[in-house]
C-alpha cells in the first residue's frame, strides 16, 4: 500500500514538474539575473513573469550548468537573493523574498486535504507560506501537514488549477481546487480521439458535466443554448419532451439542417440524443468548421456534435444521487380580451361592415371565461432523480446509473405528460498489458402523452383557448340550456358530473371549447424504446500503435395508442364514428469501425497518424398501422383491435423503408513542433447508396494550422498574454440526407385507359422524370480563421471568423417539354453561403475566499442565396402558408437569407379620404380605389400604379443573426451560485396568433389601439368583418414583431455541508439547493415566447401559430455522494 502510494505521488509529482524539469544548458559569468531568466524561458518554452523593478535589485549571477532542470537553474540562482520562485498554473514567478516570520509561541500546525472540483485528491500539491519559501506538497491522497505562524496566508497552487489563497487558523483546512482556465493540458474530444486543447487547430466548442448538471432539462441538447457560441437553439415547443431544433453556423441546405450526433463513437443522427439522461454526460464537444468535421464526410455538413458519457475510475466506489422535485407554471399569458371588449370590437366590425350589431348590450357580458385560465396549469409537477455507482481496480473499471424524469405540461395537463426511465453501464477491462475491451451500453423509455403539433392554428385546446370567444361559457350549468341544442346532440361533450362543456355560437371551425377538445383525447400516448451502445477491441502491440475495432448499434422500437371518440364539439367538428389506431415501427442502425492510430514523439517533434475503415447502415424501418372504426365502446380505456368490426371498418398499412449505406476510408495526420507550430489534415472518402454510379463516392479533405505566438523567442515577457495560439483551416464536407431513389427515374399512375369494348379503365403507368445517374453530394467548404488567447492568467479569448459555402444543393432541373416528362429530376444547382463571427470570453479568479468564473458568448451569422440555378431569381419550394393569407408567408430569393418572410409592406394608414385620393399612379388614378379611412396604405414596390402580387418583397429574416449568453458561478465556503442567461437578436416573428378566417375570433388587447377615427392610430387598421382591403388576409409587415430576446434562464444557489459533518454519517458530499428556470424574459415581442423552433428540418423558424409556452419552473433539489 505504501508503494503504491509513493507511485502515486510520484507520478503526480511528475506531472506538475514537467514545466521546470526541461533541460537547460547555461554558461553566464556575472550576468544580469533578467537575462538569464529569459534565456531559461526560451529553452525550456516556459513563461516566467516577474517586476522589472524588483530584477533591479538582485545580484549578478554566475552559472554553469549542462542539461539540468529548471529548477537545479533557479534554485542556483535565486540562492541569497531577495526574490523567490513559485509555480503558479502555466507560469513561473518571481517574487519579492519577505523577511522570515518568527514563529516562537504564534507557531500552529494546519492539516487537511487538497481536492479537485469533484472532490478527487490533487496529489503534489503545493501549500505554501506566502512571502516566505516555507512550503510542503500533498500526499498521494491529497494530505497535507504544515506549521505555520498563527493566521499566515497560505497559497496551494498545482499545475493546471487556478491557485487557491487561505488564512490559516490552526485545526483542518481542506481546500478545494478548480481547473484553471488557462490549463494547457485540458483536453477536447475529436472525432476518433482526443486532443490537448493548446493544439488543437479546429473551431471547437465545449460543454462539461458540471453546466449539464446544473441546467433543469429534459433534452441534453438544450444544454448547448447559450453556451456554445455558433450555436443556435430553438425549442419547437414547450410541451415537456419536445426536442429543440439546434443549428450549427447557419443553414447549409435546403433539404436538412440537423447537425450529425456521435456518441461514444456511435451515430445516432436519427432523432438526436433525446433518450440520454443529463447525469450521464461527461461532455459534449461541437464541431463547427470544416477542418474538425471532415473527418465525418459525407453526413457532416451540417455540423458535428459528439458525446462523451461517463466512465469508471480506478479507486473505491462511489455512489451518487441527484435529483430535483418542483412545480411549474406558465410564464406569461396573453392578454385578450373579456367578454365586453370582445361584443364592442365585434359591434364596431359589423357596422363598419355596414350590417347590424350582433350585440345590443356589450357591457352586460362583464368579463367572461377565461379560457387561457382554464387550461393552464400554475402548479404542474417535475422530478428527476438519477443514482449512479462507478469505480475500479487498476485493471477494470466501470459506471452504472439509473435516471427518472417525470414532467407534467403546464397547458391541458391532462393530456401533456413525458415520463422517461435511463439506464447505463460503462464498463472498460485491460484484459493484458496489449489489450483492453469495453463497451457503452445506454437503454431508455419514455412515455409521451401530448397535445400533437402545439404551434397549430387549426385547433387544439392551446389555439381554442386564444381564440375562442369569451362570452361562450366554460361549463353549462343552467339544465334547462344544458337540455336543449345543441347539447342534446349526440355525442355533446360532457363533465364528470354530466354538465355539458359550452359550445360557441360565435366562433366555428377547428375552434372549440377546449376543456371539451381534452376530454376527446384521454389516454392517448406515443412510447419509445431505445437500445444505443458500442463494445470495442484496443491492442497496443508497441509504443504509440493503437489498433482498435468497434462495433456500435441504435435499436429503437416507438409506437403510440390513439383513441378518437364519437363527438360533437360544434358544428363543424363532428365525429360520428369512433376509431383506435395502434401504431408499432422499429429501426436498426448500425455501424462498424476499425482505427489504426501512431504516435511518435522525437526531439521537439511529435507526429500522430490515424487511419480508418468505416461501414454503416441506418434508416433500416419497419412499422406497422392498424385502425379499428366504429368500435361498441366509446373511450380509450375499453378500446381494443380484439372486438370484432366489419372488414371495411379495419385500416391496416405496412411501412417499409429502403436501407442507408455508407462505406468510408479515413485518415488524419497531426503535426507539432514544440508544441508551437501545429498541422492537421484529413482526408476520408465516402460512399453512399443514395447515389447513382457516377457519383457515388466522393472525397472531403481539409487542412488547419496553428501557430502559438507566445512561444516564440521574440515574445516578450509580460503580464498580459500569457498564451496566444492562430489558427486557421479550410476543409470540405458533405450532405448526403436527401433521401433515396433521387437519382432514379420516376414513374407514376394516371395514365388510365380503357382497352377493348368493355369500357372499363385499367390503371396505367408512366414515365414522370428522367433518372439522374450524375446527381452527387451537396457539398460545404468553410475557411475558418481564429485566435486563442488568455490574458492575464485568468481571462480566456476565443475569437473565430467563417465562411461557409455550400454548392450543388438540390433542386429541380428543368427540361424541356417535348421531352415528355412531366416532373423535373432533382439536380445539384443551387448554392448558399452563411458568414459569421464567434466571440467566447472566460474568466476565473479567486478574490478572498470567493471563487468566481465568468463564461460569455456572442455569435453573428448572415446567410444568403447564392444561386437557384438556371437563371432562377427565387424558388417556392418549402415556403410557409399561413391560413387563409392570400399568399405564402415565406420565399427564398436570390441573394437573401433562405426562406426569408415574404408578404406586402405597409406604409401608414388612411386617416381621411383625402390621403386615398391623393395616392395615385402617373395617370392620376387612385392605387387603391377601394380603401377607406383606416385601412392599410399598401406601398407600390413595382411602381406600376397597382397593388398586386408583384408588390410583395422580402419584409423580414426568421433566423436570428445574433445569439449570446452569459454565465455565472460562484462560491464562497459551502455556498455555490450558478446564474445563466441567454438570448437572440436581429430577426423577427411572423404573430400569427389569431385565425384570419375566422372574423369573430378573440383578439389581443392590442385591437383596443385600432383605427377607429381620424388620428387614432397609425399602425393597427379599422376592424371590418368583410376586410375589403384585405387588412388582416394579405401577409405583411403587420404581422411581424421584433424577436429579439434576453432570458434570466436558470438560477441555482446551493450549500455543501462541511466535510466533517457528512463523514459522520459515511457520506463524502451532500448538497442541497434550490433552482428556477426562465424566471424572466425581456421583449418586446407579444406571443407567450420569443424562441420558436420548428417541426421541420428545413429554416423555416419564428412563425408563432399559437406555440406552446415555455415553464417557469422552481424546483428544490439534493445532491449526495457516498
Amino acid at each position: 500500500m505504501k508503494l503504491t502510494a509513493f507511485l502515486m505521488l510520484a507520478a503526480c509529482l511528475q506531472i506538475s514538474a514537467k514545466a521546470v524539469s526541461q533541460q537547460i544548458t547555461l554558461s553566464e559569468k556575472n550576468a544580469s539575473l533578467k537575462k538569464v531568466l529569459k534565456e531559461v524561458s526560451r529553452q525550456a518554452g516556459i513563461s516566467i513573469v516577474y517586476d522589472e523593478t524588483l530584477l533591479a535589485r538582485t545580484r549578478p549571477v554566475t552559472v554553469m550548468v549542462k542539461n539540468a532542470s529548471v529548477k537545479e537553474v533557479l534554485d542556483q540562482c535565486l540562492r541569497d537573493q531577495p526574490v523567490f520562485y513559485s509555480i503558479d498554473g502555466q507560469r513561473i514567478i518571481i517574487q519579492k523574498q519577505l523577511a522570515p516570520q518568527i514563529m516562537r509561541d504564534t507557531a500552529i500546525t494546519v492539516s487537511g486535504r487538497v481536492t479537485d472540483e469533484k472532490g478527487e485528491p490533487v496529489p503534489g500539491a503545493t501549500i505554501r507560506v506566502q512571502g516566505t519559501n516555507s512550503g510542503t506538497a500533498a500526499d498521494a491522497d491529497g494530505r497535507y501537514t504544515i506549521k505555520v505562524p498563527q493566521n499566515s496566508t497560505l497559497i496551494i497552487t498545482f499545475l493546471g488549477y487556478a491557485p487557491q489563497t487561505v488564512t490559516a487558523a490552526g485545526g483542518t483546512l481542506n481546500v478545494k481546487l478548480a481547473l484553471s482556465q488557462t490549463a494547457l493540458t485540458e483536453t477536447v474530444v475529436v472525432g476518433y480521439g482526443v486532443q490537448k486543447k493548446s493544439v488543437v487547430t479546429g473551431a471547437i466548442s465545449s460543454v462539461r458535466a458540471a453546466d449539464i448538471e446544473n441546467m433543469p432539462i429534459t433534452r441534453p441538447e438544450q444544454t448547448l443554448q447559450g453556451r456554445t457560441s455558433g450555436v443556435t437553439i430553438a425549442s419547437s415547443s414547450g410541451q415537456p419532451g419536445s426536442p429543440a431544433n439546434v443549428r450549427i453556423r447557419g443553414l447549409t441546405s435546403f433539404t436538412n439542417n440537423d447537425p450529425l450526433w456521435v456518441v461514444d463513437g456511435v451515430v445516432v443522427d436519427n432523432g438526436g440524443i433525446g433518450y440520454l439522461n443529463q447525469y450521464d454526460i461527461e461532455s459534449m464537444e461541437v464541431l463547427k468548421d470544416a477542418a474538425s468535421q471532415a473527418i465525418y464526410g459525407a453526413r457532416a455538413a451540417a455540423g458535428v456534435i459528439l458525446v462523451t458519457t461517463k466512465k469508471g475510475k480506478a479507486g473505491g466506489l462511489t455512489v451518487n444521487y441527484n435529483g430535483y422535485y418542483g412545480l411549474s407554471a406558465p410564464a406569461k399569458k396573453l392578454k385578450l380580451l373579456n367578454a365586453s371588449e370582445y361584443a364592442m370590437l365585434r359591434n364596431e366590425q359589423s357596422v363598419n361592415a355596414g350590417k347590424a350589431a350582433p350585440f345590443a348590450d356589450p357591457n352586460s357580458f362583464g368579463q367572461g371565461t377565461d379560457w387561457q385560465d382554464q387550461i393552464f396549469n400554475s402548479s404542474a409537477p417535475r422530478q428527476n432523480h438519477e443514482i449512479s455507482v462507478s469505480g475500479g481496480t487498476d485493471r477494470s473499471t466501470f459506471y452504472g446509473s439509473i435516471g427518472y424524469l417525470k414532467q407534467d405540461g403546464i397547458v391541458a395537463t391532462d393530456i401533456s405528460k413525458y415520463e422517461r426511465v435511463n439506464i447505463r453501464l460503462n464498463s472498460t477491462h485491460k484484459l493484458s498489458k496489449y489489450v483492453t475491451v469495453g463497451q457503452n451500453l445506454g437503454y431508455a423509455y419514455d412515455k409521451s402523452i401530448g397535445l400533437g403539433n402545439t404551434n397549430n392554428e387549426f385547433g387544439g385546446p392551446l389555439s381554442s383557448a386564444i381564440n375562442l370567444d369569451p362570452i361562450t361559457p366554460a361549463i353549462v350549468t343552467d339544465p334547462a340550456v344544458a337540455a336543449g341544442a345543441p347539447y342534446n346532440n349526440v355525442g355533446a361533450v360532457k363533465d364528470a358530473n354530466g354538465r355539458p362543456y359550452g359550445i360557441s355560437g360565435q366562433v366555428g371551425q377547428e375552434i372549440t371549447n377546449p376543456l371539451a377538445y381534452i376530454q376527446t383525447r384521454l389516454g392517448n400516448y406515443s412510447w419509445s424504446h431505445n437500445i444505443v451502445g458500442n463494445v470495442y477491441l484496443e491492442i497496443q502491440p508497441v509504443k504509440g500503435l493503437r489498433i482498435r475495432s468497434s462495433v456500435g448499434s441504435k435499436v429503437s422500437f416507438w409506437g403510440g395508442e390513439t383513441f378518437t371518440p364519437v363527438s360533437w364539439l360544434n358544428s363543424s367538428t363532428i365525429r360520428s364514428v369512433n376509431s383506435f389506431q395502434r401504431t408499432n415501427n422499429q429501426r436498426f442502425d448500425y455501424n462498424l469501425e476499425n482505427t489504426i492510430s501512431y504516435n511518435k514523439s522525437f526531439g521537439l517533434h511529435d507526429l500522430t497518424l490515424l487511419v480508418g475503415q468505416g461501414a454503416y447502415l441506418d434508416n433500416h424501418v419497419r412499422g406497422t398501422d392498424v385502425t379499428y372504426s366504429n368500435l361498441p365502446v366509446n373511450n380509450f380505456k375499453d378500446a381494443a383491435l380484439t372486438f370484432k368490426v366489419p372488414t371495411d371498418q379495419v385500416k391496416a398499412i405496412g411501412t417499409e423503408n429502403w436501407d442507408h449505406k455508407v462505406s468510408s476510408l479515413f485518415a488524419r495526420l497531426n503535426y507539432t513542433y514544440d508544441e508551437k507550430y501545429l498541422f492537421t489534415g484529413v482526408i476520408r472518402r465516402d460512399g453512399s447508396s443514395r447515389f447513382g454510379d457516377n457519383n457515388r463516392y466522393g472525397y472531403f479533405p481539409s487542412f488547419s494550422m496553428g501557430w502559438v505566438t507566445s512561444k516564440e523567442n521574440f515574445w516578450p515577457q509580460n503580464r498580459v498574454v500569457d498564451f496566444l495560439k492562430i489558427r486557421g483551416g479550410y476543409g470540405v464536407v458533405g450532405n448526403d440526407n436527401i433521401g433515396d431513389g433521387a437519382y432514379l427515374p420516376m414513374i407514376v399512375s394516371g395514365r388510365n385507359y380503357a382497352f377493348g369494348t368493355g369500357g372499363s379503365y385499367k390503371v396505367g403507368y408512366s414515365p414522370s422524370a428522367p433518372a439522374n445517374p450524375d446527381l452527387r453530394w451537396e457539398q460545404t467548404s468553410q475557411t475558418n480563421i481564429g485566435f486563442e488567447a488568455t490574458l492575464f492568467h485568468d481571462l480566456f479569448v476565443n475569437f473565430d471568423w467563417y465562411r461557409k459555402l455550400t454548392t450543388g444543393i438540390l433542386q429541380p432541373l428543368r427540361i424541356p417539354d417535348y421531352i415528355g416528362y412531366s416532373n423535373n429530376p432533382p439536380s445539384n444547382v443551387a448554392d448558399m453561403e452563411n458568414t459569421g463571427l464567434e466571440l467566447e470570453l472566460g474568466y476565473r479568479k479567486q478574490i478572498g475566499e470567493v471563487n468566481l468564473g465568468l463564461n460569455g458568448n456572442v455569435s453573428y451569422v448572415k446567410n444568403k442565396v447564392t444561386d437557384l440555378g438556371d437563371g432562377k431569381q427565387y424558388i417556392t419550394q418549402d415556403q410557409a402558408t399561413f391560413q387563409s393569407t392570400s399568399y405564402p408567408i415565406t420565399r427564398t430569393v436570390l441573394g437573401q437569407p433562405y426562406n426569408s418572410f415574404y408578404g406586402f409592406q405597409t406604409a401608414g394608414i388612411f386617416q381621411n379620404q383625402a390621403e386615398i385620393d391623393a395616392y395615385t399612379n402617373k395617370e392620376g388614378k387612385k392605387i387603391q380605389p377601394n380603401a377607406a379611412p383606416g385601412d392599410f396604405r399598401w406601398a407600390d414596390i413595382n411602381g406600376d400604379g397597382q397593388i398586386n402580387e408583384n408588390d410583395r418583397t422580402i419584409i423580414g429574416n426568421p433566423i436570428p443573426k445574433w445569439t449570446f449568453g452569459f454565465t455565472v458561478n460562484a462560491a464562497y465556503k459551502g455556498f455555490d451560485l450558478v446564474v445563466f442567461t441567454q438570448g437572440a437578436a436581429g430577426y423577427k416573428i411572423f404573430q400569427g396568433l389569431r385565425r384570419l378566417d375566422i372574423t369573430t375570433a378573440n383578439w389581443q388587447e392590442k385591437a383596443l389601439g385600432r383605427w377607429h377615427g381620424e388620428g387614432t392610430s397609425t399602425d393597427f387598421p379599422r376592424l371590418n368583418i368583410d376586410d375589403p382591403n384585405r387588412n388582416f388576409t394579405n401577409p405583411s409587415d403587420f404581422f411581424l414583431e421584433n424577436g429579439s430576446y434576453w432570458r434570466l434562464k436558470t438560477v441555482q444557489l446551493g450549500y455543501t455541508l462541511p466535510l466533517n459533518v457528512t463523514k459522520r454519517v459515511g457520506m463524502q458530499k451532500v448538497r442541497v439547493y434550490v433552482m428556477s428556470e426562465n424566471l424572466l424574459t425581456i421583449t418586446g415581442y407579444t406571443g407567450y415566447d420569443p424562441e420558436i423552433g420548428n417541426t421541420n428540418a428545413t429554416g423555416v423558424f419564428s412563425i408563432d401559430r399559437g406555440i406552446y409556452p415555455q415553464a417557469r419552473s422552481y424546483m428544490l433539489g439534493l445532491n449526495v455522494t457516498f
